[in-house]
């Protein structure tokens, strides 16, 4: 009997079931009402609902609600700071049985061979993970990546079952003034599924954009900027991010009649906020709570994430689709009891039954060594652009403030939260090195460095004493990555990332303890910001509004162009 023909006797009763789901009751997201009855799966398909059902194998969840696994629609797997394999182990227990991810992140590392591991990865997982295509590599042009990324690059790796399409174009001035290069890789993609990036961008600017074929936007902030992009066909994916937080801002917008056209993502994440707060399942839970119906909710989390993606198997409990289903306790708490992916239920078992594969990027922090002298900031004029952070967001303020040089050099700050920031290239490219002011993390003393830097991933380092900005850069290219904290010559605490010098090689548990170290120790130099280490990575990022820095210098990201020195 073949696949086909067993789908269609079990799902008539003529023979049992290969599992059967019995005694729960199934939300179903088209009606917003409760179904009745046994659930019956054969192989990874659903067969059958709403009547009763033998199975080889049953699985009793009486008294719990069935709801359709959950879609992250835009993340980075590196920004969970461990291996795809541990994200899977991770966030799947949560309900999350489907990611779509861009892993750009790696790329900016180590081109294409990065992007590669994550499909070969994704062969590998419970969690069907979608790798998309980087299309920004590197983000622009003011920026030392180590790896660039063309259409030609693209196309040869367009055929990987894993594939959805291209991932965030964030590159929005090249879409909008016909960039060559821009236009080469949206045409390899023209028909298929173009991911947006494109914050506060509005008016014709905004038409301009979506005529591109660029249909998902992840990047609204306020409710305004949501709705004027839902308006114009976008479909907007709320984020609730470990720094970029817009659930509650976007909330509001979330109604049953938008519903079809919003999604849930998490874009970065990491295992620390994952394990107190949660992932997909957080933003249902603070959704509900914020007054959003439930239907509208679990929608967004998986049925519209599915029709926006193109993925037809997917985002119902009902016959004909993929087995990814959450058993949950209710629908306002949304606690997993029991998930399902492709019909196979997710044990510790089914996590160690997996086969791995070898990390890649080992080795990949080349920066040159640096001294106190080179935080020095020897501009003679007072008048100081300053990064002003926005906790909680990663857009950023364009703040100006006088600082008078002393000795040739124009110092931080701590009594006006005037710390220095620097970028050092990392990639053996050049050994750029730029310096700029940043007011936000209300740091005393010390300084804190880290690789993860989006999305060229260089070395990022603020601090208020340059001896220790040294040692703090330094001491990351000899742990190959990751985070670390200085005080008074003293390594208070670090956090090896040596895949990239974005993720570890360690448990995620590990990963969550390590990053308790770091922002205690964090907080010890001054720093109360919730999440400061990925806060300073988007402080790097030239794509979002309003003053950024690279290794090239300070970016004003209105006008898209590197001020002068």
């Amino acid at each position: 009997m073949t696949k086909l023909e067993q789908r269609i006797a079990q799902a008539r009763g003529d023979e049992p079931a290969d599992l059967v789901l019995r005694g729960g009751k199934v939300f179903d997201l088209i009606t917003g009402t409760m179904i009745e009855g046994d659930v019956a799966i054969c192989g990874d398909r659903i067969v059958g609902i709403a009547a009763d059902y033998e199975g080889r194998h049953i699985i009793d969840v009486s008294g719990l609600t069935l709801v359709p696994g959950f879609i992250d629609t835009h993340l980075h797997v590196e920004s969970s700071l461990v291996t795809p394999f541990e994200f899977d182990r991770c966030v799947t227990p949560r309900g999350i049985t489907t990611a779509i991810c861009d892993p750009h992140e790696i790329a900016n590392v180590i081109g294409i061979d990065g992007i590669r591991y994550f499909q070969q990865a994704s062969e590998h997982l419970l969690m069907d993970l979608r790798v998309q295509l980087s299309s920004c590599v590197p983000s622009t042009e003011m920026e030392t990546s180590g790896a660039r990324i063309e259409a030609d690059d693209l196309q040869q790796m367009m055929n990987h079952p894993s594939g959805i399409g291209l991932a965030e174009f964030m590159n929005y001035p090249g879409v909008i003034h016909r960039d060559p290069a821009a236009l080469a890789k949206l045409k390899l993609f023209e028909g298929g599924h173009i991911d947006g990036h494109c914050p506060q961008l509005s008016g014709r600017d905004l038409n301009a954009y979506i005529s591109a074929g660029i249909r998902t936007e992840h990047e609204a902030t306020t409710a305004e900027e949501a709705l004027e992009k839902l308006r114009k066909g976008m479909r907007v994916l709320i984020r609730e991010g470990s720094v970029s937080k817009d659930l509650d801002a976007l909330q509001p917008v979330l109604t049953e009649a938008t519903s079809a056209y919003i999604c849930l993502c998490t874009d970065d994440r990491n295992p620390l906020d994952i394990g107190e707060y949660g992932h997909l399942d957080y933003m249902i839970r603070r959704l509900i709570e914020l007054g959003t119906s439930p239907l509208a909710a679990y929608r967004a989390a998986s049925l519209s994430a599915a029709e926006a993606f193109g993925l037809k198997d997917r985002g119902l409990i009902a016959p004909g689709l993929r087995a990814d289903i959450v058993a949950i306790d209710d629908l306002a708490s949304c606690r997993a009891q029991l998930v399902l992916t492709a019909g196979r239920p997710v044990t510790d078992e089914a996590f160690a039954a997996r086969r791995d594969i070898a990390p890649v990027g080992r080795n990949s922090v080349l920066a040159p060594q640096v001294s106190a002298e080179d935080f020095r900031s020897t501009g003679n004029r007072s008048q100081t652009d300053v990064i002003g952070i926005i906790e909680g967001k990663i857009i950023t303020r364009h703040l100006s403030e006088e600082i008078r040089p002393v000795d040739g050099d124009k110092r931080p700050d701590p009594s006006r939260d005037l710390a220095r920031i620097a970028v050092i290239e990392r990639h053996g490219k050049n050994g750029n090195i730029a310096t700029g002011f940043v007011r936000g993390f209300d740091i005393k003393g010390g300084a804190i460095a880290s690789t993860v830097c989006h999305d060229h991933h260089n070395i990022a380092v603020v601090g208020m004493d340059y001896d220790d900005m040294a040692l703090a850069a330094n001491r990351l290219s000899r742990i190959e990555g990751g985070f670390v904290v200085v005080r008074d010559g003293e390594i208070l605490a670090e956090l090896a990332l040596p895949v990239a010098g974005l993720m570890s090689l360690m448990p995620f548990e590990e990963v969550g303890d390590a990053l308790i170290t770091l922002r205690a120790a964090a907080r010890d130099l001054g720093v109360m910001l919730e999440e400061p280490f990925l806060q300073l990575a988007f402080l790097a990022l030239p794509v979002i509004p309003a003053l950024k820095i690279t290794d090239r210098g300070l970016v004003d990201v209105t006008k898209f162009e590197i001020i002068a020195g």
